[in-house]
């Protein structure tokens, strides 16, 4: 985007008439308070859009622009993401149209520093140094992070003696990461776009050759994201990005600074132990290792296995698997068996818990993976042993090494061990491509099936409930299974028999809609139908724009079954039963219902 003043529509489309209009009385006049106390930055734009930046309770992103004849606004600031025109807009508007109408009419009148007419690069360069370096102080003494940076350079240069000045960043690593109250998810793009441009600031540090001074800020704001986490909803994930600046930054002055390695080992393990939801310092061992050498290495290894040989053994049945100081720990091990590239070492990590059948899974994955498949095969008849079929991903590792050692009736076996266990599509189809594998798909099927089909009117009979003949869309107890196997092999007509039958799961009904509405229209509009209802009862408008959709493929069918006549009724009722639904009307005016 190049700098060019906004163009004439810009300007009639932003005017301050229509800027009141736009933003109500209350937004207007916080906005033009905005515009005169300066608080717009530099704006950058076309003839027809304008982006700036406006400093408020933290610093907002604010585009307007002109598509079609219509103004258009979008700003950072919880109203301005809801779509709303803020007082953050209306400040950006008011500067942009009226220092460009003050440029157009009078040549005398100096731009608004980040208009566009001035070529900053040219006027700067016809200034005298004096100015300049008053220009620069005026700047410092409104920053004090600008402030700290000039003083780091004017020592690192000798022209000034005494200690560095870190105390302003450490104030303003505090002021980013602190929370005035509880932070909505709709803020957190402002909140941590402060912190971001503060972490960007420690990075220009560490590349002026302060390292260890940002190693310790590093650490501070780690501590200081950890503590702000429980006032923020972050369910925009905002916080990972945080995060993962934090760690680059903290390690990439590590890399710079060389400190003691020993020294580092400890804070790192004592850090990562007692890690909080950030993580920050998930797997040190490996991350840090080119910093640490082997006296750090061997140091964290220390303090990790006296920990770790704290720590009991867990069996079938022990409840341990879920303390968070023993998840750290067993982390921590592992990533220090694979930086050894120790298999061996990682598998007894492992094996240190065997309170689940997945933890079998783990290890055997781990086996398969350096090669060692008959061990792999070991571990996961061990486990087996002890959990039975319960995880069928152990059974899947299980079977993988049977075929892999061409013992494919053993994982046959294995499959029917496990559908006889758990008898349920899933189960089927893992029969089904364990039997395919080993050629004998054929002798097995009609017994699998029959016995999924035991399985159905078992749990329909234990239900209450019996086979009627009608299709059931919302039974909590149905032929769901037997659909789902007959969708599977491909054998839909089957499948449709048996949902109507005894009915099947609403998701099941709408993929056999799919499948036999081009060949059996009439038999897909109702479940259709049934489905423009559901969507409707959602009362929103994405739902509603999701019904119309259906409506309109229900008049393809009815039109295709040959019962175009049938859809202007169809459409009245609809009309009819919900006319107090306004934004579903505007659709159906749209479509002419």
């Amino acid at each position: 985007m190049s700098d060019a003043p906004p163009g004439r529509e810009f300007r009639q489309l932003f005017s301050r008439r229509s800027v009141q209009a736009l933003a109500g009385a209350r937004s207007f006049e916080r906005g033009q308070l905005y515009a005169a106390s300066g608080r717009v930055g530099k704006r950058v734009g076309t003839d027809g859009s304008v982006t700036a930046k406006v400093r408020g309770t933290s610093s907002y992103k604010v585009k307007l622009w002109v598509e079609g004849g219509e103004q258009y606004s979008e700003c950072s600031c919880p109203v301005g993401v809801n779509g709303r025109f803020c007082k953050h807009a209306v400040a950006v508007a008011l500067v942009v149209t009226e220092s460009a109408s003050v440029s157009g009419a009078r040549t005398d009148i100096s731009i608004p520093d980040g208009s566009w007419p001035i070529d900053l690069r040219d006027y700067l360069t016809s200034r005298r140094h004096s100015s300049l370096v008053d220009l620069v102080l005026e700047r410092a003494d409104a920053d004090d992070l600008f402030d700290a940076r000039l003083r780091l350079q004017s020592m690192a240069l000798g022209v000034t003696d005494g200690p560095l000045p870190v105390a302003a960043f450490r104030e303003a690593v505090d002021r980013a990461f602190f929370t005035d109250g509880y932070v909505h998810y709709r803020d957190m793009y402002a909140y941590t776009s402060n912190i971001h441009e503060v972490l960007t600031t420690l990075r220009e540090l560490l590349e002026d050759g302060h390292a260890e001074e940002v190693m310790a800020l590093a650490e501070q704001a780690i501590d200081r994201a950890e503590d702000a986490l429980g006032y923020l909803d972050d369910s925009g994930g905002y916080m990972s990005g945080v995060a993962e600046d934090l760690q680059g930054l903290h390690l990439d002055a590590c890399l710079s600074a060389r400190p003691d390695p020993v020294t580092l080992a400890t804070t790192l393990f004592e850090r990562e132990l007692h890690s909080g939801d950030l993580d920050v310092f998930h797997g040190a061992a490996a991350n840090y290792v080119e910093v640490l050498g082997k006296p750090g290495l061997t140091e964290y290894r220390r303090r990790a296995q006296i920990t770790w040989d704290a720590l009991p053994s867990l069996g079938p049945g022990d409840k341990g698997s879920f303390d968070s100081r023993r998840f750290q720990i067993t982390s921590m091990m592992r990533t220090l068996a694979e930086v050894a590239g120790d298999v061996d070492a990682a598998v007894d990590v492992l094996a240190r818990d065997q309170s689940s059948p997945y933890q079998f899974v783990l290890i055997a994955e781990r086996l398969r993976d350096a090669g060692r498949y008959d061990d792999a095969l070991a571990w996961a008849e061990e486990g087996l042993d002890l959990f039975a079929c319960e995880d069928s991903r152990l059974v899947e590792a299980a079977t993988q090494e049977y075929h892999r050692a061409g013992r494919g009736a053993d994982a046959v076996a294995l499959a029917w061990r496990a559908y006889d266990e758990r008898t349920d599509p899933a189960g089927y189809q893992r029969l089904c491509e364990q039997a395919r594998l080993a050629g004998v798909w054929q002798d097995s099927r009609e017994r699998a099936l029959a016995k999924l089909r035991a399985q159905v009117d078992t749990d329909l009979a234990a239900a209450g409930r019996k086979k009627t003949g009608r299709p059931q869309p919302w039974a909590v107890c149905d032929a769901s299974a037997l659909v789902s196997v007959f969708l599977f092999e491909g054998e839909v007509d089957q499948a449709w028999s048996e949902a109507q039958t005894a009915g099947c799961s609403w998701v099941l009904w709408l993929e056999l809609a799919r499948l036999r509405e081009q060949d059996h229209p009439s038999e897909a509009i109702p479940i259709w139908q049934s489905d423009v209802e559901r969507a409707i009862d959602a009362k929103n408008n994405h739902a509603y724009a999701e019904a119309v959709a259906t409506i309109a493929r229900i008049r393809t069918l009815m039109v295709a079954a040959g019962h175009e006549e049938a859809f202007p009724p169809y459409a009245g009722q609809l009309r009819a039963r919900h006319k107090a639904k306004r934004n579903l009307m505007k659709l159906f005016d749209q479509h002419h219902w």
